[in-house]
């Protein structure tokens, strides 16, 4: 493709990150006027806190949709990963009790392995993504039930609590976590031959073929980097609760779905921004926050879901009816 018209659409994803950064500010903007207490250090803390998770696997998912696939299982390895680390490390009677760095390295690798099924499932056994990563989180909600048994885990280690309520200088660990894979992801996407080669798939694979870029072994990684990503979020998240039950991670792939589309991530594949996701993010993430302090009372949470649905519809709706680009564009 010539390289004018790439130019043209990567000025368009950058028309889509200004719009989502107009809409954050705006939506900040107006729930000050109404409350001020909205912008008080402890809300906006929380409010990072809380979006942290979703602003990690979000850099895993534009990747994956970037390809031209999609991971739904993600929520679902956030609550099997949770349900292993705290198995593994709780101090309860009838848990093993184990090292925190033995719970943190087998959730890790519990990811890795994860998204090399979804990988292996997808690419060399040719099963569209979207059914793959489907029947996966179904499976792994039933091994989390299995996992955790019949009563909810609690008593994890205070070493294991620290990656979810300690700081660094002030700043939550989980913030300081999300703000290093956002940035990483960025530098990774823009600079390094993966990168490249990722866009490079997602846009065209047969260009890509011929310039000998191995599809599979892109789609592979892409998979695993969003299953270690997945089990990260999963490390700063879980430990900030008393208890995980079998419900940890619940419909979270939908919200990360949606923040990577809302972000200006094509779902066709081929274009796509991690600062356009972790936009995307930051703007979901605070919905919640923000119907409270409008005062909208137990409404509130419906709202919230149909806003979110809103979102995709009208971000897919977007991408539909833009011009269809085979060149890449990103972060």
């Amino acid at each position: 493709m010539k390289f004018g018209t790439g130019k043209i659409f990567h000025r368009l994803d950058q028309q889509r990150e200004l719009g989502v950064l107009l809409l954050l500010v705006l939506t900040v903007a107006i729930v000050s006027i109404r409350d001020s207490n909205f912008l008080l250090l402890g809300n906006i803390r929380d409010m990072l806190v809380g979006a942290a998770p979703t602003l990690i696997i979000g850099c895993g998912m534009t990747l994956v949709i970037v390809t031209g696939e999609i991971d739904i299982s993600v929520g679902s390895l956030m609550g099997l990963c949770a349900a292993v680390m705290g198995q593994l490390t709780s101090t309860t009677d009838g848990r093993l009790g184990l090292p925190v760095w033995v719970g943190v390295a087998a959730m890790l690798s519990l990811g890795a392995l994860v998204g090399l099924i979804n990988g292996l499932l997808v690419t060399v056994g040719r099963v569209p993504s979207i059914i793959v990563t489907l029947g996966m989180l179904t499976a792994l909600r039933g091994i989390t039930q299995r996992v955790i048994g019949p009563t909810w885990i609690q008593d994890m280690p205070p070493g294991l609590r620290y990656f979810g309520t300690g700081t660094i200088f002030g700043i939550p660990v989980s913030v300081l976590t999300a703000i290093v894979v956002v940035v990483g992801f960025i530098i990774m996407t823009r600079q390094t031959p993966l990168g490249r080669r990722i866009y490079a798939v997602g846009s065209n694979v047969r260009s890509a073929h011929l310039a000998g870029i191995s599809q599979t072994r892109i789609k592979l990684a892409v998979f695993i980097i969003t299953g270690i990503l997945t089990a990260i979020a999963t490390l700063v998240s879980a430990t900030q609760l008393q208890v995980i039950d079998p419900g940890f991670g619940k419909s979270r792939e939908l919200l990360i779905v949606t923040c990577v589309v809302v972000g200006g991530t094509s779902i066709s594949g081929g274009r796509g921004t991690i600062i356009g996701s972790a936009l995307g993010a930051l703007l979901l993430s605070i919905v919640g926050t923000v119907l409270i302090f409008m005062k909208l009372g137990p409404s509130a949470s419906y709202w919230e879901r149909a806003i979110h649905g809103a979102f995709i519809l009208l971000a897919v709706l977007a991408d539909h009816l833009a011009p269809e680009s085979s060149s890449e564009a990103h972060a």
